[in-house]
């Protein structure tokens, strides 16, 4: 049988090579790491307790932030119609999809010394699992994924905005919502706010494909939805898919001292993902009319937090869905994962637009994350703060900018106003100012801080060495860590071990160091990304890189949407240079089902196609129906096979295509982020099969 690289097309499209399509990572997890924890209740062997410096900083935050605001206290829990008893949903393959169970620890006691008072109050609101009721007419269910679920009834039946990430999850909640509200009821529409995948990947748990293309149910997206929510994450896939690791924490347990939420929701789910192509799309800036008799107005705002994305107002309800342009929380404007920088200046603009046609009259602002803010006042000060929020950011950073302040030193210069710090709907659960900050400066001046000696600079691991030797080589430089340790100056003392880490990534003395370093910096942050991030790296640092199996859990729906460009495009990336060397040849390929045809060329070492184009002398020429392309963009059977048995024809050398092939490389989902953690990986059991990658832009 040939292997994966034996020829084209039979290329692995699912699983680490796309984002898009994700990786379920059954077998990584420390949680079952035999020795006694040094104190009770932490997850990891060579943990610390959070230092009395970790706990000082923690005390100042409870002191100097609004907790005397209780009005979120009130709208989070406002509505609720049902709570939900299960905690954990199986997944249709047998694993647990979702688990609420692993997050209750959070509500047994009003503090900890290991997490932000901030990030707390926001993950217990989190905690709420259960059917509520918006307004009569909008209900939601919060707390079956990483996003909500809504319910607007429509004349025949239920529009239902955004359907999650997977279906069994999608199922549990409209079980729920059928036995409290729905009255047998059917969905009669769905609408996708926008392209990530926790806003459509649920569709097939609750409609049928069969009644959509028979016009019983009407699906209803942004124009530019399918390109975008396919192309958004697949040409950096691979390198997004490990970041996530750090972002989402995915190797950390839910505890104290781990994985306490992420700040959109408690975390992703695990099950299927689908995805069923819209019937309509909302093509002008406003556009107005009745989805099963409901009279609604889209607003489409693209370029904002997704690349498209639209809000949307019930004037009869005077309700207004602000999808995920206002969450409660600064959002995203650079993603840690990495994604193209988002312009904060154009999110704000939007926000202002909706504040003033539909915020002055709205009576309930509703979005696809959190919960509801309820009377006029209280929605237009919510539009204001969120548009004022993303506006500044973009403002200031780009004054302080115009003054010199480069993008090394912008995190520690920037600044948000007391009256924004002081609304809890613009404290940085997703996004951070620190983060966010400095993605404004990428967005308009990129990596370079103008100092040339960082413009072509020596390689972390190159230059280290120099480092260390200056110092006084590694004992000197451990001795000084530790003492900045032990004063609580972590910041300064990640600078010096990092640079003996970087130069001696076997020194387990070093990293062990750092890790205790990177674990008291995380337990100091409000943002969940940076928290999981320090002790994600700390985890790493200290046990290595964990392997095993891994658990291909790709769309179908997704890989037929794609387009052949994007393909072909990715074949480009997945190609290594260096052995392609000398090669030269032309394929036509013919997809006569859809009447696609691309020139696909290999010259100077690149593989570039030209869509709509044919080569006169080509050295192959691939005919195959794009319906039958799918089936290996999805690894179901290879492409020698299709030609085999005359499913693809060929005419011309075929031998290009094992060329081709040979150059291909199998990106690595766990390359090395921290150095020398690669090598110590060993396998580990999987405790609980529900911690999983998230699955294309899910992370946002």
């Amino acid at each position: 049988m040939p292997t994966r690289r034996d020829v084209i097309l039979s290329l692995p499209i699912t699983g680490a090579a796309f984002a898009v399509a994700g990786r379920t990572l059954l077998e990584d997890s420390p949680a079952n790491a035999q020795p006694a924890a040094p104190h009770a209740g932490h997850f990891d062997p060579k943990g610390k307790a959070p230092s009395r410096f970790t706990k000082e900083v923690l005390r100042q935050a409870q002191v100097g932030l609004p907790f005397g605001d209780r009005r979120d206290f009130e709208e989070q829990k406002k509505g609720l119609i049902a709570p939900e008893t299960e905690l954990q949903i199986m997944a249709d393959a047998g694993h647990v999809a979702w688990d609420m169970q692993r997050f209750q620890f959070l509500d047994k006691q009003p503090e900890f010394d290991s997490i932000h008072p901030s990030l707390l109050r926001l993950s217990v609101f989190n905690n709420n699992y259960g059917l509520y009721e918006v307004v009569p007419g909008i209900y939601q269910a919060r707390g079956f994924d990483l996003a909500n679920i809504t319910f607007v009834r429509g004349r025949t039946g239920w529009i239902v905005f955004d359907t999650m990430v997977s279906a069994e999850t999608v199922r549990a909640a409209w079980k729920l919502f059928q036995e409290h509200v729905g009255k047998g009821l059917p969905v009669s529409a769905v609408i996708y706010s926008h392209t990530h995948a926790d806003h459509w990947g649920g569709v097939r748990g609750i409609v049928d494909e069969a009644d959509v293309r028979a016009g019983k149910v009407a699906v209803i997206a942004p124009a530019g939805f399918m390109e975008h929510t396919i192309s958004e994450n697949v040409y950096a896939g691979n390198a997004m898919n490990r970041r996530l690791f750090y972002q989402y924490g995915l190797l950390l347990p839910a505890s104290a001292y781990g994985y306490v939420g992420q700040g959109l929701g408690q975390a992703v789910s695990a099950g299927a993902m689908g995805l069923i192509a819209p019937t309509r799309f909302v093509e002008k800036d406003i556009e107005e009319f009745e989805v099963d008799g409901v009279r609604m107005v889209f607003q489409n705002t693209p370029n904002t937090e997704a690349p498209v994305e639209m809000n949307t107002y019930i004037p009869e309800l005077k309700a207004l869905w602000m999808a995920e342009n206002v969450i409660a929380s600064l959002h995203n404007i650079y993603t840690l994962r990495g994604a193209p920088v988002r312009d904060p200046l154009n999110w704000s603009k939007y926000i202002g637009q909706a504040l003033y046609r539909f915020g002055v009259e709205a009576d309930v602002l509703f979005a696809s994350h959190h919960w509801p803010r309820w009377g006029n006042d209280r929605v237009q000060e919510v539009l204001r703060g969120q548009r004022d929020l993303y506006a500044h950011m973009n403002n200031q950073v780009l004054h302080l900018a115009n003054q010199g302040v480069t993008i090394n030193a912008i995190h520690n210069v920037y600044e948000l106003p007391k009256s924004l710090q002081n609304m809890w709907f613009c404290r940085g659960y997703h996004g951070s100012p620190q983060h966010n900050s400095r993605g404004v400066i990428q967005r308009y001046l990129g990596f370079w801080d103008g100092n040339p000696t960082t413009l072509i600079p020596l390689s972390p691991a190159d230059s280290a060495p120099l480092y260390v030797e200056m110092m006084g080589g590694a004992e000197t430089i451990i001795a000084r860590g530790r003492d900045l340790h032990d004063q609580g100056k972590y910041l300064l003392a990640q600078e010096i071990l990092n640079k003996l880490v970087q130069a001696e990534p076997q020194n387990q003395t070093a990293k062990d160091l750092l890790a205790d370093i990177f674990e008291q910096i995380g337990y100091q942050q409000e943002n969940p990304g940076l928290r999981n991030s320090y002790l994600a790296a700390a985890y790493e640092l200290r046990t290595g890189i964990p392997q095993g199996e891994t658990a291909d859990s790709s769309s179908p729906d997704v890989i037929r949407a794609m387009t052949t460009e994007l393909f072909l495009n990715f074949l480009g990336i997945r190609m290594d240079s260096r052995k392609a060397e000398g090669m030269r040849f032309t394929i036509n390929l013919i997809t006569p089902d859809n009447g696609e045809k691309f020139l696909i060329e290999l010259e100077n070492a690149t593989l570039t196609n030209v869509a709509g184009f044919l080569a006169k002398k080509p050295d192959l020429t691939l005919t195959i129906n794009r319906s039958d392309l799918e089936r290996t963009m999805m690894g179901a059977k290879t492409l020698d096979s299709q030609i085999a048995d005359g499913t693809a024809k060929v005419d011309g050398d075929a031998s290009v295509l094992q060329q081709l092939a040979s150059t291909l490389v199998d990106f690595d989902p766990r390359f090395e982020i921290m150095p020398g953690t690669k090598v110590r990986g060993t396998p580990v059991t999987h405790a609980d099969p529900y911690e999983a990658v998230p699955r294309q832009s899910i992370a946002e």
